[in-house]
């Protein structure tokens, strides 16, 4: 670790589900031992002059899950699960606002379909096919689970790509909302899909 004049380094948090920043902080050395130490994050204030750990007031905890630093070493990039929203305006990422609009095909489009579709059963809209979903219950989920894929079955026997693209993303929709009334989330998926890779959890923090 290369700490500058002032004993700080940059510490840099991320999503580890989704890969989003999710905002930008200092340690001094005892914030980063500390981080080690527990697992969770804990940073140091320069205005307050005091080490804080995230979440101490608000609950949105950082669980962290990985560590790296930069070639230099004055960086770390700390991967952590994130308890609730990571800044204090109440956004998931201190970056929210966008200069230049990322017009890319993101894979994150699935957790905020997931989000949508989370905050439906939180707060009901009329209308909303969600909702129509988690009202009828777990059977109609199902069933409609049951349609998408055959439909897409159907669609990749025809060869018809457009079609197959379609009824895809139709039971990628389901899956989720089948997730959400199951109480599954996508770390779940991620841990069975790791495991069958050989690839395991940090055991370090697996138990934090």
């Amino acid at each position: 670790m290369k700490f500058d004049d002032n004993g700080l380094i940059v510490a840099i948090a991320q999503d580890a589900l989704t890969g989003d920043v999710l905002m930008q902080a200092y340690m001094n050395e005892e914030a980063y031992n500390k981080t080690l130490q527990t697992g969770y994050m804990h940073y140091y204030s320069r205005s307050r002059k005091c080490l804080w750990k995230k979440g101490e007031t608000s609950g949105h905890y950082q669980k962290v899950v990985g560590v790296k630093l930069d070639c230099d070493g004055d960086c770390a990039l700390f991967t952590v699960l994130q308890t609730g929203a990571a800044c204090h305006t109440g956004n998931k990422t201190c970056f929210f606002t966008e200069i230049v609009p990322n017009n890319e095909m993101d894979y994150r489009i699935v957790f905020d379909v997931l989000d949508t579709i989370k905050d439906r059963k939180l707060n009901p809209v009329e209308g909303s096919y969600t909702n129509y979903l988690f009202n009828k219950g777990l059977d109609k989920i199902l069933k409609k689970v049951g349609e998408e894929t055959t439909e897409t079955v159907i669609a990749a026997k025809n060869n018809n790509k457009k079609e197959l693209v379609m009824e895809i993303s139709d039971l990628v929709y389901h899956l989720l909302v089948l997730m959400e009334q199951t109480g599954l989330e996508p770390k779940d998926i991620f841990a069975e899909l790791m495991a069958r890779e050989g690839r395991k959890p940090d055991e370090k923090y697996k138990n934090r």
